[in-house]
């Protein structure tokens, strides 16, 4: 992390403008210097050194914000600014963020601490913040126009308030948020019991990353903000596959995985090799009753999920959207589908006029992943990703849970590709493969030959009656 001591000289920014709740005077005697981190790793968990204790958690390709303790105050430092962002090796993006990262990092208090959020804004235009599920004063809650007036360009708002319940919860603006939600502001926040909560199990490991998405266009660096559906880059934290780490775990360890959705469509999260219970939302803890084992869960826009499973299952498991389109990087949405068409005669003639062209999907987007087809500067292939077996064929939303019994607490780098135990990996078949029974009972037959129409079918189409005209037969 780099504490850059003189970010706020010159800035026009040591004069503060405070929002319109009141808060204490002791909150303008200085502010807490700004924190920032530009790396896209993910960062070890932030162990708490004043405050109350709590078990932190782990930001995947992300970090804990650090705070000062101020007359037994939790004071943080947000800074809204341009970034720039890694979404993988080789394509970045250009948006707008919080401390030198999109989405920002993540904000770790305990329930009853009282917190006093700065927030500098050095974007071109007006910002406010909203903390999304958090109960507090209603002049607090983030919304420009309703609640405060907006942040305007160049100036500190402060934010104070208790952290009343625990739970799993977001921070984002709330003035232009279809420009700024677009271009990347957004952050996690954890509020931890203060103490054992009959609801919320402790566990070994507990991960959190939001849901994001960008319409960057192949070669460019800022996302459309126009753009409503379709969206090209799904990714998480601002990163997409093979970009996004793995959440590396020990063999038994009781695993939670909190994520919040900030995109403009759901999300079904899917789990390889394990099942889990969803233990809470943006509301709070889930009543045991209300719990049930389940492999995958639908986060819906604006919605929080927290589930849990026991990591008893040695391997490298998937662990993605269900969704095949948010599994693909720079997604092309009037692409024809050309399987099936023979269409060599004709690439035949465009390389002569284009030498590098490639023909694409004739046997499906299997050959994306391999194929060395030129692309533009700064754009992340549709399908990559290699594995101990070849490609992957994935891209944004996955990554992989890598669960080992060697694998020591408290330690989260990659142990690499997991050793599969003799005989447990799927192999060829090299003997002979008898004839469909369905085949011989119809006399070897093809289905094909066995389903053609007898002749051919006249249809005729009658369309409604327009300006007192009859129904016209084609």
């Amino acid at each position: 992390m780099n504490n850059r001591r003189n970010f706020l000289a010159g800035a026009g920014v040591i004069t503060a403008a405070v929002s319109a709740a009141a808060v204490s005077r002791v909150a303008m005697a200085a502010l807490p210097e700004p924190v920032m981190q530009t790396k896209p790793d993910t960062m070890a968990p932030l162990v708490p050194n004043t405050g109350r204790p709590y078990n932190p958690v782990v930001t995947l390709n992300g970090w804990t914000l650090p705070w000062r303790m101020n007359n037994n105050v939790k004071e943080f430092h947000l800074v809204a600014e341009p970034v720039v962002r890694e979404l993988a090796p080789g394509f970045k993006g250009h948006l707008w963020g919080y401390n030198g990262q999109s989405p920002g990092p993540t904000i770790e208090v305990v329930e009853g601490d009282r917190v006093r959020i700065f927030v500098t804004n050095k974007l071109p235009e007006h910002t406010s913040v909203h903390w999304h599920g958090q109960r507090l004063p209603n002049g607090m809650d983030g919304v420009s126009g309703l609640n405060q007036p907006a942040i305007p360009v160049g100036k500190t708002f402060v934010y104070e308030f208790v952290a009343r319940r625990p739970g799993t919860f977001m921070y984002h603006p709330h003035a232009d948020e279809m420009t700024q939600m677009a271009m990347g502001m957004m952050g996690f926040w954890i509020t931890h019991p203060k103490n054992k909560h009959p609801l919320i199990d402790e566990v070994d490991r507990d991960f959190v990353f939001l849901l994001n998405a960008y319409d960057i266009d192949p070669g460019a660096y800022t996302p459309k903000i126009m753009t409503m559906l379709d969206f090209n880059i799904w990714s998480w934290n601002s990163r997409v596959f093979p970009g996004i780490d793995p959440l590396v775990v020990r063999k038994n360890d009781k695993v939670r995985i909190r994520m919040g959705n900030l995109t403009m469509t759901n999300h079904p999260i899917h789990i390889h090799g394990h099942e889990f219970t969803v233990t809470g939302t943006d509301g709070g803890a889930t009543p045991k009753a209300g719990r049930w084992p389940e492999v995958t869960t639908d986060v819906a826009v604006g919605q929080m999920r927290q589930i849990e499973f026991v990591a008893d299952e040695e391997g490298d498991w998937a662990f993605h959207c269900h969704k095949s389109h948010h599994t693909m990087n720079a997604m092309g949405h009037d692409v024809p589908t050309l399987i099936g068409v023979d269409h060599r005669d004709i690439v035949k003639k465009i390389t002569n006029v284009i030498p590098d062209y490639m023909v694409m999907g004739e046997r499906g987007m299997a050959d994306m992943a391999e194929m060395e087809m030129p692309l533009p500067d700064n754009t992340a292939r549709m399908m990559t990703g290699e594995g101990p077996f070849g490609s992957v064929e994935m891209g944004g939303m996955f990554s992989m849970v890598k669960v080992r019994k060697d694998q020591n607490a408290g330690d989260y780098k990659d142990p690499g590709w997991y050793k599969h135990p003799p005989g447990t990996v799927a192999y060829e078949w090299t003997g002979a493969l008898p004839n469909p029974q369905r085949l011989v009972s119809e006399g070897g037959q093809s289905m094909k030959a066995q389903n053609m129409p007898a002749k051919e079918v006249e249809v005729q189409i009658r369309k409604p009656n327009m300006n007192g005209m009859g129904g016209m037969k084609h």
